[in-house]
């Protein structure tokens, strides 16, 4: 009996933030109008798309780069490029606003970001602590230049949030790389979902700063 009542006292507070109650009708929908939501225009709603796919890329391509290289396959090299190939794409997504240069300045951040992870990954394979510990340390000194580059092009991106939002990534990464040479499989199924689901929530972060800085080009 309480469950419902809690489902319904957060629907009558949801209800309540989101339609005032006025005393006067015409003020009640006068205020309505005020603070009706506007529309999101399709260029608003085409980077946050376009963004969203890049990051989801990056999360699929990342895991599938990590697997074939702990597994040792065949298709390591082609799996390598077409995930690079995303960090080409990253870049150019920023180009419209920033110019060519700044587009492919964060490319080859972004390409350095893997070809290090790989590093630590063949390092945590072969049980390298010295060069996993090196390697690591280069992943998130690489993870700060991303910050301070992304920072300075756009004022409206906190630089202590983006930053943690980077190392997040980095080790839930880590975690899922852990877990498989640990053959934990459920706790490399919660890593991968995890980091999903934060690229998702970042890849947010960084459109929305794009268009509060750039608002008359959506």
């Amino acid at each position: 009996m309480s469950r419902y009542l809690t489902r319904f006292m957060l629907l009558f507070l949801s209800f309540v933030l989101i339609f005032p109650a006025f005393t006067n009708a015409e003020e009640n929908k006068q205020a309505e109008q005020h603070t009706q939501a506007q529309p999101l225009s399709q260029k608003t709603v085409q980077l946050r798309v376009d963004l969203r796919h890049l990051w989801n890329e990056h999360a699929f391509w990342t895991e599938k780069f990590i697997v074939s290289s702990i597994a040792g396959l065949e298709d390591q090299a082609q799996v390598l490029a077409r995930l690079l190939k995303n960090q080409d794409d990253l870049g150019n997504a920023i180009k419209p606003f920033y110019g060519e240069e700044a587009g492919n300045k964060l490319g080859q951040l972004l390409r350095e970001h893997i070809q290090i992870a790989g590093k630590v990954v063949a390092a945590g394979k072969s049980g390298n602590q010295a060069d996993f510990k090196k390697y690591n340390a280069e992943w998130f000194k690489n993870a700060d230049d991303i910050t301070n580059f992304l920072t300075a092009a756009n004022p409206n991106y906190n630089k202590k949030v983006l930053k943690e939002m980077m190392y997040t990534h980095l080790k839930l990464i880590t975690d899922g790389v852990v877990a498989k040479l640990n053959k934990d499989w459920n706790a490399n199924i919660t890593a991968l979902d995890k980091n999903q689901e934060h690229l998702m929530h970042m890849s947010d972060f960084l459109a929305d700063g794009i268009i509060k800085q750039f608002p008359n080009k959506f």
